[in-house]
């Protein structure tokens, strides 16, 4: 009996598996990757370990438990696999053997460690730690009581962050351990954090950054520095004039290569990729002009787990490296030269998320996700003709009975005469003549890309009947450096005509969609422009706002990037208050006609949920119709990585919503 086919619901999160982070062995003949599950039970990820040899084809779990163990590296030697597990209660560093056995745990340390980097010669491992000033890692061996409830001294205005919350006194330092006799060193003892990137083929040195800036409150540079290892002194590479990182060692020692960018635009600037010979120590900008892309992964998601991607890739003989970059709703793999030539190497319309490469055959991994297909691990030739094979298939037995619909490019002329390009998706069970509500999706950012990507969310609104439309208006990375700028002081100007004239293209080329029944939703800065559209147009009947701003005037001293990011985005500070409420939704709230339920989670500190009690407020108090639901514990990042349940929960909000007032 053959069972028929469905679309994806919200308990389906319970049943998916995340791939991610491959990592080849030295050899070139195996890899090791982090697959990434849900306990419903325990309401928790577990995230473990498989090894695969490219003969076998068949992957072997090499960790277990409940634990989330990641980061895996394999030493030098390829006799080792070091990762990070949380199965002690803290992040600490494990080493595990390619001969079996248990995994070993190395670091004890009562705050964690993060970022684990062998040494050239396979006996030391880098890392960083949390330390306060008057703290080393020794004090940290020490089993430490449960803090008491203490008054919060601030004194800086980056006193919080949100996901990691409040500031105690603490900065990230770089240590060494010996892996063979657990021994540490602690190389650095600063009133900063310091970053560990990469050793030196020699081992004399780290590459390591930091911000140094004696007021770091009004700083927003990252340098690079040289931390050699024996006299634990730093020596400062970059020129103090932008944000460097993802720095990688050539093989012969020769470059340090990096990724970033010098501020032209604050935040909205395209990374780039400079090098720094050794020999000149003159930093150079290796990205063309007319490479009019950033350099990374800028796709929004809400699927992978712990997706990381690399930055520069360097081949065997030093001549150039691989790496990712976004471009038009896309992340490809790219080569660049070190005598400047940059070209595309694997592209296509799909989302390159993890990447690795082993130089020696000309071969590579990469993690792909598309608009259909949830990811998995799939093989490359860099040479010829790209010839693929996938590695893993770890969501193909949940997809036996599963419906997914395939999202259809689009593009259209935008405000200023500007190319918009965006994907509609049809509802799962389509039948042409028959008409279809849609919803309008709206990404954060604002400088970030919808593309060729799995959106679960987007899939569960398709399976109950709706057509999606998703579009990345300006302000989204992916269509060049003007395009990201342009948003900046003009939040609910061009990118809101963008929006609508979206909704205006669809509606005029596919007949199936029901103007009469139309819906939005967006977070962050997809929430602002929620909040904005209600308060500008009737034509929705029924909007979400999730984790958005209403309030610029207040946002600024709530904020954990509120001061700086109003300045950058809007333009202006609290000596322009006629400014902030001009581009603030709650000005409007009175024009608001459409029902609007509110989504905000409670530790929220990137937009935090006081902006979402005064639009509730000022809505119930006018007789609109709104519902403000909030979520314990949670933060920003609720709907990618927050708690399961909750996760669920939120989209049983907003399908719920939705088919209350629009259907």
């Amino acid at each position: 009996m053959t069972t028929a086919k469905r679309g994806i619901v919200s308990d389906d999160l319970f049943q998916l598996t995340s791939v991610t982070n491959p990592q080849f062995a030295p050899d070139g003949q195996s890899f090791v990757y982090v697959q990434t599950t849900i306990d419903e039970e325990k309401d928790e990820y577990i995230s473990n370990l498989y090894v695969q040899r490219l003969e076998d084809k068949k992957p072997v779990q090499w960790t277990f438990g409940t634990a989330r163990n990641h980061s895996p590296r394999w030493s030098p030697d390829g006799t080792q696999l070091v990762f990070i597990s949380t199965r002690t209660g803290k992040s600490q560093i494990f080493v595990l053997g390619i001969n079996g056995g248990e995994a070993r745990q190395i670091t004890f340390l009562s705050s964690g460690v993060s970022n684990p980097i062998w040494s050239p010669d396979g006996k030391k491992l880098a890392f960083t730690t949390p330390l306060k000033q008057d703290q080393t890692v020794f004090d940290q061996e020490e089993e430490k009581k449960p803090e008491r409830l203490a008054a919060l001294e601030v004194t800086k205005m980056k006193y919080k962050s949100d996901g990691e919350g409040f500031w105690k006194g603490h900065y990230r330092q770089a240590a060494v351990v010996d892996v063979d006799s657990g021994e540490l060193t602690q190389l650095t003892d600063r009133d900063y954090s310091v970053s560990v990137y990469d050793w030196s083929p020699d081992g004399k040195y780290l590459a390591v950054g930091a911000d140094t800036a004696e007021n770091s409150d009004l700083s927003f540079t990252y340098d690079v520095y040289l931390l050699e290892v024996e006299k634990k002194a730093m020596r400062l590479v970059t020129d103090g004039s932008g944000y460097f990182g993802s720095v990688a060692w050539s093989p012969d020692g020769r470059y340090l290569g990096m990724v970033g960018h010098r501020r032209e635009f604050e935040n909205a600037t395209h990374a780039k990729i400079w090098l720094y010979p050794l020999d000149t120590k003159e930093l150079t900008c290796m990205t063309p002009s007319d490479f009019d892309a950033s350099v990374g992964d800028c796709i929004v998601g809400d699927f992978q787990q712990g997706a990381s991607t690399p930055g520069l890739i360097w081949t065997k003989d030093s001549q150039g490296y691989y790496f990712i970059a976004s471009e038009h709703g896309n992340t490809n793999i790219y080569y660049g030269h070190v005598n400047g030539v940059m070209e595309p190497i694997l592209v296509g319309e799909q989302h390159v998320y993890g990447l690795t490469v082993d130089s020696a055959s000309q071969k590579a991994i990469a993690a792909i996700s598309t608009g259909d297909k949830l990811g998995d691990l799939w093989l490359y030739s860099l040479t010829g003709e790209h010839d693929a094979e996938k590695l893993t298939a770890v969501n193909d037995v949940f997809l036996e009975n599963i419906v997914l619909s395939n999202p259809e490019a689009i593009e259209f002329e935008g405000a200023d005469g500007w190319k918009v390009q965006g994907w509609l998706m049809k509802p799962i069970g389509f039948e042409k003549g028959k008409k279809y509500p849609l919803l309008l999706e709206i990404h954060g950012g604002p400088h970030a890309m919808y593309g060729n990507t799995f959106m679960n969310e987007f899939q569960m609104l398709a399976a109950k009947g709706y057509a999606v439309l998703y579009v990345n208006p300006r302000g989204g990375h992916g269509y060049g450096q003007e395009f990201v700028d342009a948003v900046r002081g003009d939040y609910g100007g061009g990118d809101y005509q963008d929006l609508m004239r979206a909704v205006d293209y669809v509606l005029e080329k596919f007949d199936f969609i029901d103007a009469d029944k139309l819906g939005v939703t967006g977070g962050s800065y997809g929430g602002f422009m929620t909040n904005w559209i209600v308060g500008h147009t009737n034509r929705f009947k029924a909007a979400v706002t999730q984790r958005s701003i209403s309030n610029w005037i207040s946002f600024y001293g709530v904020s954990d990037i509120g001061y700086y990011f109003t300045e950058w985005q809007i333009g202006t500070d609290l000596s322009d208050i006629q400014t902030l409420w001009k581009h603030s939704p709650l000005a409007y709230v009175n024009q608001v006609d459409t029902p609007l339920l509110i989504l905000h989670s409670e530790k929220d500190y990137r937009c935090p949920i006081e902006q979402a009690e005064q639009l509730f407020i000022a809505l119930k108090r006018l007789g609109k119709k709104t519902m403000f639901v909030r979520f314990p514990e949670e933060n920003h990042e609720l709907s990618r990585s927050g708690k399961p349940s909750l996760r669920k929960s939120r989209l049983d909000y907003i399908i719920n919503w939705f088919e209350e007032y629009i259907d």
